[in-house]
């Protein structure tokens, strides 16, 4: 069993900065991998963004992957302007398909620190 979530993916997904271990409990399949994705807590997911995408641009996790994570992120953490911007970035890098959703992120994201 993977003990974060974040060689959990590195090992699903692998790494760009690091080799990916020798994984050999057999769940290396995505459905387990976003099952559990889905119930972590803020602090791991971003760990694993961190990790494994430090430059937002990079890294070998999947986009629907990334946008499902800080989605989730912020379900948990709805009033952190920086992570919304955070998000917003990393939605304007992969296609205008997310350009009106970032840009609601940015928008609450001021709003927030105006009223704060």
């Amino acid at each position: 069993m993977h003990t974060t979530l974040t060689e959990y993916a590195r090992c699903v997904y692998g790494d760009e900065y690091r080799p990916t271990p020798p994984c050999d409990d057999g769940e290396h399949i995505e459905r387990y991998f976003v099952e559990r994705l889905t119930f972590a807590g803020a602090d791991e997911v971003l760990a694993m963004l961190r990790e494994l995408s430090p430059y937002l641009v990079d890294g070998y996790l999947p986009v629907w992957i990334r946008n499902l994570a800080y989605r989730l992120v912020l379900l948990q953490r709805p009033d952190e302007p920086d992570l919304m911007r955070e998000a917003a970035d990393s939605l304007y890098l992969h296609g205008p398909d997310w350009d009106d959703i970032a840009a609601g992120l940015r928008r609450r994201a001021d709003a927030l620190e105006s009223a704060g």
